[in-house]
């Protein structure tokens, strides 16, 4: 274990780190093992990410992820979260078709889940759930630039270059009391004037070194999407753990054939 800082973060601890100049970090984990690893590694916030449509289930979106499904990974990950600020990230339809639906879902990541916070993608066209979740006592972290539940209207994976929609949507989500913004797939000068123009810390994902601070897909920062799969640009790999991983497990195999595994300190014998 490290020797970071044991007091929990809170959504104040963002607004905090903005003010002091400090970069928030932010991982995603799905799980009860994926958030002991980020945990002890002291990160600031947990996302459980409907990421995981693609990289927990190889789906090609993340549209196809329900809430119920969502709730089941959020109760793994806060069993191991007791300093990151815990997210959720609401699921497609889960708060786009009413105000009072998108209220009741947020309340249940928190009082079923066990999330601190919800994430929901959208800017203007969002401003009045933001605000409505907001208000019954729930932190929102917002989410503009790239939105993947929108990635069929946005015709694909692409940088979002649009300016003056992007410090409008940036602007909508701070009036409605977002605690923070996600900005994916931005270019950097863009995402750099977001962050100066307004007091709402900025989390980036693509979107250049400005930002308040980043997040990353834990299986690919690990390097676990396994090898001929294409990664993002503004992923880095910070180990390659999938072909570490077939490795182990070819040796297993070879152990096996050859009735080198298991051995003697793997095996139960009677007492004589």
């Amino acid at each position: 274990m490290s020797s970071h800082n044991t007091k929990p973060v809170t959504i104040d601890t963002f607004a905090k780190k903005k003010s002091a100049g400090e970069k928030i970090t932010m991982l995603t984990a799905y799980d009860y093992p994926s958030a002991k690893i980020v945990e002890a590694a002291g990160v600031d916030s947990i996302l459980v990410g409907d990421s995981l449509a693609m990289v927990v289930r190889g789906e090609s979106s993340t549209l196809g992820v329900t809430l119920d499904e969502l709730v089941y990974h959020l109760k793994m990950v806060r069993r191991a979260t007791a300093r990151a600020l815990l997210i959720a990230d609401m699921p497609f339809m889960s708060y786009q078709v009413d105000v009072k639906e998108a209220v009741r879902n947020a309340g249940r990541c928190l009082a079923e889940g066990g999330a601190a916070a919800v994430k929901l993608e959208g800017g203007v066209t969002m401003k009045e759930t933001i605000r409505r979740v907001v208000e019954v006592g729930i932190p929102v972290c917002a989410h503009i630039g790239l939105t993947p539940q929108s990635v069929h209207q946005l015709g694909g994976f692409k940088v979002q270059k649009d300016e003056d929609r992007l410090m409008k949507d940036a602007e909508a989500v701070t009036e409605a009391g977002a605690f923070a913004v996600v900005l994916e797939c931005i270019p950097e000068e863009i995402a750099d004037k977001i962050t100066r123009a307004f007091a709402i810390p900025t989390i980036g994902i693509g979107s250049g070194a400005k930002c308040d601070g980043q997040v990353l897909v834990f299986h690919d920062l690990l390097g676990l999407s396994y090898a001929s799969e294409i990664s993002p640009k503004f992923v880095k790999k910070y180990a390659d753990l999938a072909n570490v991983a077939v490795e182990a497990c070819k040796a297993y195999i070879d152990e096996v054939k050859a009735s080198k595994f298991p051995a003697e300190e793997h095996t139960y014998k009677l007492k004589k």
